[in-house]
Parts: structure tokens; sequence; C-alpha cells
């Protein structure tokens, strides 16, 4: 059920907020001359797949967790976008391709060993990984492995229709601060 939610509310969004992705896409290509962020992330089952956002940052920052990079490379139309979080949008398309939930744990790096082999072992690479979930709306991020990984088994444990609804409406009206940057 959860995955028939996942690919109408992703499909219906696209469609609707297109004219909106436009205008961001473009403002973007003023800020970074590259609007869009592809970057390879660990999937369910830990199988690579190349998620899609707004970039935030220059295009000349390194492929880190967002807890290494440094806050001067986040571009000022990035932070705008980070706060809003509307450089998640673009993820919608991995959710209707299937590589992603709206909610569940969110897709780390393979290069991230320390969270890889926290959330090993707790199973949490059984799931989708997530737009949001309930790490996020806690403020907890890649920074702490551990306690990312036991938010997600938590989260995993308790996914009722109610906490899912729960957990995307507590994101889109502005709870959790996202990924942090030094």
């Amino acid at each position: 059920m959860i995955r028939l939610l996942d690919f109408l509310f992703s499909l219906f969004g696209l469609l609707i907020l297109l004219p909106f992705l436009v205008i961001l896409y473009i403002i973007g290509l003023f800020d970074t001359g590259s609007p869009i962020f592809i970057q390879e992330r660990v999937g369910r089952n830990k199988k690579p797949f190349t998620l899609v956002k707004f970039r935030t940052m220059t295009v000349d920052t390194a492929s880190v967790a967002s807890h290494l990079a440094s806050t001067t490379s986040i571009t000022t139309f990035g932070v705008f976008l980070r706060k809003t979080k509307l450089d998640e949008l673009p993820q919608l398309w991995n959710v209707v391709k299937g590589e992603m939930s709206l909610v569940g744990p969110r897709p780390g790096l393979f290069n991230q060993p320390e969270l890889i082999l926290a959330r090993d072992a707790k199973n949490i690479y059984s799931v989708r990984p997530g737009i949001t979930g309930l790490a996020q709306v806690n403020d907890i991020d890649m920074s702490t492995p551990e306690l990312l990984a036991t938010f997600d088994r938590e989260m995993i444990d308790n996914l009722t229709m109610k906490n899912y609804f729960k957990y995307i409406f507590m994101t889109v009206l502005g709870k959790g601060s996202g990924d942090r940057v030094k």
C-alpha cells in the first residue's frame, strides 16, 4: 500500500510542481551553472542508485556527507533551498522509479563505512531509503551513525499509515533542520 501511495503522490507531485521545478532549475542555472546534483547513494539491499536533488553547493565541492562539507561551499540560493527543503523535490523522480520511498531512512553514501556498519547491524537496508523519516524530523543526521541507525530501526518497526503521513506533514511544515554542514 505504501509503495502505491509513494508512486501516486510522487507522480502527481511532479506533475503539479513542474512549473515551480522549472523556475527553481532556471534560478539554479544562474546560481551554479549546474542546478541538478546527482550522486550515487546506498539503496535498498545496499544496491547503488543515482539520487537527484537541486544543487545547493558549488560544483567543485567534494562528494562527502553534508556534515563533512564546509558552509563556505553552500551557495546563496542553496541556503534557501536547504532551509525550505526544496532541494529534495527532484527526489520525487527517485520515488516514482521505485528507488526510494517518501518515508524511509535517508540514503547514505558508500564512503560512509561507520553508517553502513551501524545500519547493517540493524537491518536498515531491507527497506527503500526515503526522502524523510523519524530521524529527519528529530534533527538527527548522518554525523551520528549509531543514533541515526537506532532511529531508522524504530521508524521501520513502527511505520504505520498514520506515521507515514505524520512524517510527511512534519517535513512539509518545516520540522527538522535538514543535513547539517559544519
